[in-house]
């Protein structure tokens, strides 16, 4: 085994998600608060469970980052099939709620397939795009490289779940771009997307898709019903002003007006009772975040690591804006979670391994690669 240099392990990068996990542990805690039934319900319940997936979350952190990145290059083809195998038996035999197939039910607990599928095609586009080498302005390359995006997202929208599929698509578009990939394919593949847009609402979405944009652009048309929770959001994030209510002294929170709120509506909770300070701090603990991952992609000296750190980054940013985007009524509901932050395994699991890539992006930045990759 070649011996890492593990001096260049990123504590700063470690430290910050440790404190987004905290930050999120301290909302799903006020959060939960009623709907628990009490403080030792509240711990022992869902704070308890989170708590217990960041657990596991650190271990796969701390496994994923003792790997040598370039080595799981050889198994992201196999990795990718996999993905598509369980997308599919999700569609099939997945656990169903709130309208949506997205869960395969493990001993009672719920494992979202599309969540680590987000690991797995950054590490497959960056295998493919990394082998190009000059070949990656050819068309063929962008095309193949959008296929291997546009299967899971179609899956996945297929669940229903509009926003990871985005995800997915969001996550491909910003690495061919790092890539290098030539941009009349990009300009064009993205002017085809907008003129395609009205088709795509008439023959694509579902009843429960389109409900869901009717209600984002006027929710007061079921203020009592399917547009309840989206007023509650605004005025919970309006109402909290510069210092907030206070935590656990949120109105709309704790007299629970505000629905599902360690989860999609976490950052509602955050805005209400601590305010805009307190939504300042979040965005701060990310920005450095990704900072962090962006000085990983710039230190890496092969394709494939650089490649790697620039999806995680992107797949990071663009989840947290897409969450905070609907809790501010920018976007319509989507189910996207708030990376390191809402209540659920799958989610912080996933964001965990996505750090420790980055992590062993960095330990390895300085040796040659045994593997042949460039």
């Amino acid at each position: 085994m070649r011996k890492r240099d593990t001096g260049n392990f990123d504590l700063v990068l470690f430290g910050l998600a440790l404190a987004l996990t905290a930050y999120g542990l301290v909302l799903i805690y006020s959060g939960s608060l009623t709907s628990s039934g009490g403080v030792r319900e509240s711990l022992s319940g869902p704070v308890g469970r989170q708590l217990v997936f960041a657990a596991i979350g650190i271990g796969a952190f701390l496994a994923v980052s003792q790997v040598d990145y370039r080595f799981l290059a050889q198994g992201s083809l196999g990795m990718y099939v996999g993905l598509i195998a369980a997308l599919t038996f999700v569609l099939v035999f997945g656990a169903q709620a709130f309208g949506s197939r997205r869960w395969i039910d493990i001993g009672g607990t719920h494992v979202q397939p599309s969540e680590i599928g987000k690991i797995v095609v950054i590490l497959t586009l960056a295998k493919y795009l990394s082998d190009q080498g000059e070949r990656v302005k050819e068309l063929r390359v962008f095309l193949t490289s959008l296929a291997i995006a546009a299967l899971p997202a179609l899956l996945v929208f297929a669940e229903p779940d509009l926003g990871s599929a985005v995800i997915f698509l969001l996550i491909w578009l910003g690495m061919v771009v790092m890539a290098g990939c030539d941009m009349r394919h990009i300009m064009g593949a993205m002017g085809m997307v907008i003129a395609m847009l009205p088709f795509a609402l008439i023959a694509v979405v579902t009843d429960y898709q389109r409900e869901r944009v009717s209600l984002f652009l006027d929710p007061s048309q079921d203020p009592l019903g399917s547009g309840f929770n989206i007023l509650q959001a605004e005025i919970s994030i309006g109402s909290g002003g510069l210092l907030g209510k206070g935590l656990t002294q949120g109105t709309q929170t704790q007299l629970d007006y505000l629905r599902t709120q360690t989860t999609d509506y976490i950052f509602s909770v955050l805005g209400e009772e601590l305010g805009f300070v307190g939504a300042m701090l979040l965005f701060a603990l990310f920005i450095l975040l990704l900072w962090r991952g962006l000085r990983a992609a710039a230190l890496c000296r092969d394709d494939f690591g650089r490649s790697i750190a620039v999806g995680v980054v992107i797949f990071i940013l663009f989840q947290a804006f897409i969450n905070i985007g609907v809790n501010i009524r920018l976007f319509p509901v989507t189910g996207i979670p708030l990376p390191f932050i809402s209540q659920g395994g799958s989610s912080l699991v996933t964001v965990f391994i996505a750090i420790g890539l980055l992590e062993s992006v960095l330990i390895r930045h300085r040796q040659m690669s045994p593997y042949g990759l460039t």
